[in-house]
């Protein structure tokens, strides 16, 4: 029996449905901005791809500089790297596939937002993979209290930056982005909305 858990971890779901579709597949590098504990990289590791990883949180760091080197130690432990996404030291078109997981939504205002956006976006190799799961106002307009500055706040008690369907749907003209799949938005019990956003940069 196949030990799934053990060879996945808790990957995102929606990550795991781009792998399923091949779209990411070795050699790919991917490069995680703003990893967490690295639940979405234990595949990764443990499958042999060129991985990286980034977190303004040097705790999240460590722990992903730990499972590391337990499932890929030959990686250097120059690709953790203790940053935020904005003023990230990596060089542009650092990888393959750029994971952006829960991260975007944690902007401080629109600059803050747009500054991320395209911190992470500049590491997206041509021709490769931007994968973003954030918060949304899709599929619950008008239920969320504004604060300013983009930030609203939600029913489950958070307070988050939220972008609408058309400000998701204009930005990768203005990234010069081409959308891979439809816009997708899971409505968590009335609480909040997460949607998942997948563009390709052009080769």
């Amino acid at each position: 029996m196949i030990d799934v858990p053990g060879l996945f971890g808790s990957i995102d779901i929606y990550l795991f449905d781009q792998i399923l579709r091949g779209r990411i597949a070795p050699p790919m590098s991917v490069l995680d901005a703003g990893c967490g504990g690295g639940r979405n990289l234990v595949y990764f590791l443990r499958e042999g791809y060129d991985v990286s990883a980034l977190d303004p949180d040097p705790d999240a760091i460590r722990a992903v500089s730990s499972l590391a080197s337990r499932l890929a130690p030959g990686l250097p432990a120059s690709r953790f790297r203790c940053e935020a996404v904005e003023e990230s030291t990596f060089p542009d078109h650092a990888a393959d596939v750029v994971l952006s997981s829960a991260v975007l939504h944690f902007a401080r205002d629109e600059e803050h937002f747009r500054a991320m956006l395209d911190g992470s976006w500049r590491l997206v190799r041509p021709g490769g993979l931007f994968f973003c799961r954030l918060a949304s106002t899709i599929g619950m307009e008008g239920r969320f209290i504004r604060r300013g500055g983009g930030r609203f706040a939600l029913p489950d008690g958070t307070e988050r930056f939220l972008i609408d369907e058309a400000g998701l749907l204009a930005l990768p003209k203005r990234l010069g982005g081409a959308l891979v799949d439809p816009l997708k938005t899971t409505v968590v019990h009335q609480q909040r909305c997460m949607t998942t956003w997948v563009m390709r940069k052009p080769a």
